[in-house]
Parts: structure tokens; C-alpha cells; sequence
């Protein structure tokens, strides 16, 4: 079916047991369709050298044809297979090639000027900063928009860090965000560090987790069209000859520029941005959501240009920024606002602050309660029996250390000689109603002593449940039982 004759369907109705009907159910079918762009004709961007840092078979939904055997992703690594299950364009465009860069600065062969390194650094900054704002927040969500001529500035530096089209980044991104942690997510960190930061590149995929997300936006854009149709060569010049040039004339140190400028540079910038898809789902600290691998490390964000506050941006991936404290480092956030006060970008997107303090709210509550589970609070009184005055008084006569605190009665036996009160003032309140005087008649006790109390409870006296409840409600307990 083509993508023309794609039609919306009709939206089903769940319905009872007796066949009333209740509320429309959401069509899944129609919603895959609409999250893929499937609904819509799509404009054909191709790039006329073939694919490039990633393989097709990724995101081609194609019919595969029947075949006898396993596909080369699920067999088992053998002598004979293992170099069938890599992807070569890829291994030289990330291994061997900076390989050879690193073997010809080792050598000595072309000395590393200051200038050139000074250069190097400047280019490797352009090249990053370009990825992280533009293929990243521009192109991939939409968190705000730029003016044509920064576009242009984007897609050119941006291709020289060699990390493909803006069109193949930002659907492997997307597809990233839309299957975080499922074998359909391209990085897929539950596969391992090693997998998630290159191993998914240099590795054939598995056809069977092809996924596809809606990149009509970037097909609409004439920059991201000529860009990714012209990407090869676009790559070699801002990549390799752009900066052997300008090194050239400047320094007169052409090689320099190549070997550092170009093949080092490239090699760095890639691994950085690497990093972005393993360690910044490894290390770090969650504190918008934890059921999903991204954590927020300033680390990672150190050598991204601020993209490794990953935890927020997967919350709130339309938000211009990473960072949202003013001690975290996001130099993209910087350069976007500035950008925006120079008339160059407009419309930055922010969530509702409000949503992100309940998100870090939910997840504050979610560790409090983690670490309430492992503390040991004592009897509930749910679980405790309940007692009247003629139990409380046959319980006494075999036990004489009880006492009425709050409803609840309680056991100190064992606590007397340890009492900071002294020994005298706790067998003073031995088979007493002590209440008025632990609460402030004779000692306000502390929060700490509630919690010390709470161990020694044995039961609740029925003539006090409702005492008993507003008691325990100091310390987050609840018990909702009425007195009769």
C-alpha cells in the first residue's frame, strides 16, 4: 500500500458485557500510521552515494524475502561469519580510519603545531556545538526554530563531524526517544555499554527490529534535502579539506590540518557524542523518572556541549534545554538563547515548570518510599489486637510494664534503665494513661522518641481508635478503623 492510500480508519468502540456501548477506543493501527508519517505522502530524499553511518536494513520496512536460514544479526559468531556481521563502511569511518590519524601523529611524521591544535580545538567546538543545537534540538525535536542562514551553518558543520545526514540522524534519534529501551531502540543500553556507545554501529542490525518514526518536518526542509543528498561530499569538504586548507594558509601546515584538525578532531567528536548514548544511560543520577535507563551526569555534559543531563531531556525532549540549574554546564542552551536575542531563532520551547517540579516531586516520593520499605517502623496497628479495660487490666498483672500512650498501648520493660528521663519517671507511668505527659505535660518529645515508642506497642484499646489514629498520623501512619 502506498503511503497515498493510507486512510484513516474507523475508530472502534469498547463495549460491555450486555453490548452498550461506552467510550471510542484510540485505533492502534491508525496511531502507528500517524506516528510514522505513513499517513501522508512523503517526499523521497535520497542520497545519491548510498547509505551512510548506519544501515539501511535499520529502518527499511520493506518485505523481506523468505529465507532458509537465520538472518547474519542471530547467529551464533564463528571463524567463518564474524566478519559478515560488521558494518565496514562504518568500522572505517570510525576505527580505521582515525586509526591511521592516530598512527601518523605517534610516528612523529607530522608534528603537532600549537597553532593547529588551537585551530583543532576551535573546529572540533564549531563541529560539536553544531550536532548538539542543530541535529539534536533543531532537527530531531523541534525545540525551537532558526533562521535559513544558521540552518546552513548547522548542516555544514555539523557534517564535519562525520556523523551522517541530519535526515539519518534525526530518524535514528527519533526512534531512539519513541523505543527507549526495547530491542526496537537502535542504542539499546540494556545491550551493554559497548553496544550502546558504537557496538550498534559497527554491528549489523537485526531486520526484525526495523522501526520507523515520521521525518515529513525534515523532508520539508530544503536544507536538510541538499544536505542529505549532497552528503558525501558536503562531509569530505567541512570535515577534511576545509580544515587542511585554512591551515594551511594560516599555519602553512596542510598535513597538520588534516591529521589533527580533520581525522583526530572527527575521531573525538564522535566519541563524545558516543557517550551521549552510554554513559549518560549508565552513570548519573535520576531525578525526573527511574523506570528508564537515562541519567543526568555532569560528566557526560562536559565534553557534549551539556547534553548529558539525559534523565530531563528524555522527560522533556522538546525543551531547548538540558540543563535547567544555573551551575549546570549546557553551553547549547547558552548558544540557543543567544541566538534568540539576536533575531537568529525563535519559538523556544520550555515545559511547564510546573510539570517538571511534579516530575522531580514523583520521583523524590518514589525514593522516600524505597527507603521507608527498608526501615523496620515498628508494629502497624493494623496488625496489633485490640483491648478493652478489662484486657488492658488482666494483661497488666503478668506484664507491668505496659503503658497507655496515645491510645495505643505499649511495653517498656525493657526500656526503663535506658530512659534519658531517668528510671524513676517511666515506673511512675507503669499501667497509667501516660499521653498528656509524653506530649508535652512533663517532656514534648522529639521525633525520634515517636519512633522509638512505636517498637514497643502491643495493642490498641478500643475505647481509644479514634485517639490511636490522629497519634500514629505524626509519623505518616495511617489507621482509619472508627471506635464503636
Amino acid at each position: 500500500m502506498s503511503t497515498s492510500q493510507v486512510e484513516v480508519e474507523t475508530i472502534h468502540t469498547s463495549s460491555n458485557n450486555n453490548g452498550n456501548k461506552l467510550y471510542p477506543e484510540m485505533d492502534l493501527n491508525q496511531a502507528n500510521i500517524l506516528a510514522t508519517g505513513l499517513n501522508k505522502k512523503q517526499l523521497r530524499v535520497v542520497n545519491g552515494f548510498g547509505a551512510f553511518m548506519g544501515s539501511k536494513e535499520m529502518v527499511d520496512l520493506e518485505k523481506d524475502k523468505a529465507k532458509p536460514t537465520l538472518h547474519i544479526s542471530e547467529q551464533p559468531w564463528t571463524w567463518e561469519n564474524w566478519y559478515q556481521k560488521l558494518n565496514w563502511l562504518n568500522i572505517t569511518l570510525v576505527i580505521l580510519i582515525p586509526l591511521s590519524g592516530f598512527l601518523i601523529a605517534f610516528s612523529g611524521l607530522v608534528p603537532l603545531n600549537r597553532n593547529v591544535l588551537m585551530f583543532a580545538v576551535f573546529y572540533y567546538g564549531l563541529g560539536g556545538i553544531s550536532i548538539t543545537a542543530g541535529y539534536h534540538r533543531l532537527w530531531s525535536h523541534r525545540s525551537y526554530n532558526a533562521s535559513w542562514p544558521l540552518r546552513i551553518i548547522f548542516a555544514f558543520f555539523g557534517a564535519a563531524s562525520v556523523e551522517g545526514s541530519i535526515k539519518w540522524w534525526g530518524h535514528s534519534h527519533r526512534i531512539h526517544h519513541r523505543y527507549t529501551d526495547t530491542p526496537r531502540d537502535p542504542y539499546d543500553a540494556r545491550r551493554g555499554l559497548f553496544y550502546s556507545h558504537m557496538g550498534w554501529m559497527i554491528m549489523k542490525p537485526n531486520p526484525k527490529n526495523k522501526a520507523r518514526a515520521d521525518i515529513s518536518d525534515l523532508n520539508d526542509d530544503w536544507i536538510v534535502r541538499f544536505q542529505h543528498r549532497h552528503y558525501i561530499i558536503i562531509m569530505l569538504l567541512a570535515a577534511f579539506i576545509v580544515p587542511s586548507i585554512a591551515c594551511g594558509y594560516l599555519f602553512n601546515d596542510y598535513l597538520g590540518g588534516f591529521i589533527y584538525a580533520g581525522i583526530i578532531r572527527v575521531f573525538c567528536i564522535q566519541q563524545a557524542t558516543f557517550c551521549i548514548n552510554s554513559m549518560a544511560h549508565y552513570i548519573g543520577t535520576q531525578p525526573f523518572d527511574d523506570r528508564r535507563t537515562p541519567r543526568d551526569n555532569w560528566l557526560t555534559a562536559l565534553v557534549t556541549f551539556g547534553e548529558g543531563y539525559h534523565n530531563f531531556h528524555h522527560e522533556f525532549p522538546t525543551d531547548y534545554r538540558n540543563a535547567i540549574k544555573w551551575y549546570q554546564y549546557d553551553p547549547t542552551k547558552i548558544l540557543i538563547y543567544t541566538t534568540y536575542l539576536c533575531g537568529l531563532t525563535n519559538n523556544l520551547k520550555r515545559f511547564p515548570q510546573n510539570t517538571i517540579n511534579q516530575g522531580m516531586l514523583q520521583q523524590n516520593q518514589k525514593s522516600l518510599n524505597k527507603m521507608k520499605q527498608r526501615v523496620d517502623w515498628g508494629p502497624s496497628l493494623n496488625d496489633l489486637p485490640e483491648w478493652d479495660h478489662d484486657d488492658f487490666e488482666q494483661q497488666l498483672k503478668n506484664r507491668p510494664g505496659l503503658v497507655i500512650i496515645g491510645g495505643i498501648v505499649h511495653d517498656i520493660t525493657t526500656y526503663i534503665k535506658e530512659h534519658p528521663g531517668g528510671e524513676n519517671l517511666l515506673k511512675s507511668a507503669r499501667g497509667k494513661d501516660a499521653t498528656k505527659a509524653f506530649t508535652g505535660g512533663v517532656y514534648r518529645h522529639s521525633n525520634a522518641a515517636h519512633n522509638l515508642l512505636a517498637e514497643f506497642r502491643v495493642a490498641v484499646l478500643k475505647e481509644k481508635i479514634n485517639a490511636a489514629g490522629l497519634f500514629v498520623s505524626r509519623r505518616g501512619e495511617t489507621y482509619n478503623k472508627k471506635a464503636t
